[in-house]
C-alpha cells in the first residue's frame, strides 16, 4: 500500500519546504494539497461537511506554488493536488502550469479534478451557470489535453476553446496522471471514464458498492482492462480500514494530516509511520 499525505497548508502550518523533506524521509510516497483562492463573507453557500466553515479554507496557500517549492527539496516525492478547481481556473495557464511542475518535477504531479461546493467563490470566478460546472471542466480538460498533445490540436467547445498551437514543456512521458474527484454517482463516473485515469473519492466509505459501478462503466466506456486507479482521499487510518482498502484492490491512499504547526505534524508523521 502507497501511502501519501494531504494537509491545509496555511500561513499558519507547517510550511512546505519541511513537510515535503519529512515526508521523503519517512518513507511517504507523496503530498496532495487541496485549493480554494479565496471565501466570500457572503458565504450563502452552505459548508457541506457541516457549520462553521473552519478557518483554513479562506487562508490557503496557492497549491502550485507550494508543490513547486516540494519537488525543488526532493527526489522522489511525489505530488498532487486533492483537489484543484478547474471551472475557477483559465484552462490555457492551468495547461502551462501543470505541464511545467510535471516536466522539472521528472514526472511527479498528479492532478486531482474538482468541481466545487462554494457558489460564491465559483461566482467571482465568472462560472456563472453553477448547474453546469461539470460540463465546463470537461470542456476545459479538453483543452489542456489539446495543449499536452505532441503535434498542435484544436479543440472548439461550447464553454473553452483553443486553436492549434506550439505549448512547450510537454508533461513529462506526454501526459498527467488525472484522478476525478467527487461523490460516487453516473455524473462523477462519467468524467473518469471521460478523460481520467481513476477517481479520487474523500474518506473512502462506501466503495464496497462503488466500485463494482465504476468498474463496469470503465469498461463499458472501452477504456481496457488496466484501472481506473482509485485513491482515497484524506482518510483517517487505522488497520482494519487499510487491510479493507487492500482487499478492494485499492494500492494507494492519501491520509489526512491536521491543520498544524510543525510539531503537531510531524508527530502525526510518526504516528502513521505505523501503516507504511
Amino acid at each position: 500500500m502507497r501511502i501519501a499525505a494531504t494537509i491545509f497548508l496555511t500561513d499558519r502550518t507547517i510550511g512546505p519546504v519541511r513537510l515535503a523533506r519529512e515526508l521523503e524521509q519517512r518513507g511517504f510516497a507523496g503530498l496532495y494539497l487541496p485549493e480554494h483562492t479565496h471565501i466570500p463573507v457572503s458565504r450563502a453557500t452552505p459548508y457541506p461537511a457541516g457549520e462553521p466553515l473552519p478557518e483554513e479554507y479562506g487562508r490557503m496557500l496557492d497549491p502550485f506554488v507550494a508543490l513547486a517549492t516540494a519537488v525543488a527539496v526532493t527526489e522522489r516525492l511525489e505530488v498532487g493536488t486533492a483537489i484543484t478547481l478547474v471551472a475557477q481556473r483559465d484552462p490555457i495557464v492551468l495547461a502551462k502550469e501543470i505541464a511545467t511542475l510535471d516536466h522539472v518535477s521528472g514526472g511527479r504531479f498528479t492532478l486531482g479534478v474538482g468541481f466545487g461546493w462554494n457558489v460564491e467563490e465559483a461566482a467571482d470566478h465568472g462560472v456563472s451557470d453553477w448547474r453546469r460546472r461539470r460540463e465546463l471542466v470537461r470542456d476545459r480538460m479538453a483543452v489542456m489535453r489539446a495543449l499536452w498533445s505532441d503535434e498542435p490540436v484544436a479543440h472548439a467547445g461550447e464553454f473553452a476553446s483553443v486553436q492549434a498551437s506550439h505549448a512547450y514543456p510537454k508533461p513529462a512521458g506526454g501526459r498527467v496522471r488525472t484522478l476525478v474527484g467527487g461523490m460516487a454517482g453516473p455524473k462523477v463516473f462519467s468524467h473518469v471514464t471521460d478523460y481520467a485515469d481513476g477517481w479520487m473519492p474523500i474518506g473512502g466509505g462506501g466503495l464496497g458498492e462503488a466500485l463494482p459501478k465504476l468498474r463496469r462503466a470503465w469498461e463499458e466506456a472501452g477504456r481496457g482492462p488496466e484501472g481506473p486507479v482509485v485513491v482515497p482521499t484524506a482518510v483517517s487510518p487505522a488497520p482494519g480500514k487499510i487491510a479493507r482498502f487492500r482487499d478492494l484492490g485499492i494500492e494507494e491512499i492519501i491520509v489526512q494530516l491536521p491543520h498544524a504547526g510543525t510539531g503537531e505534524v510531524l508527530r502525526t508523521l510518526d504516528d502513521y509511520a505505523q501503516y507504511l
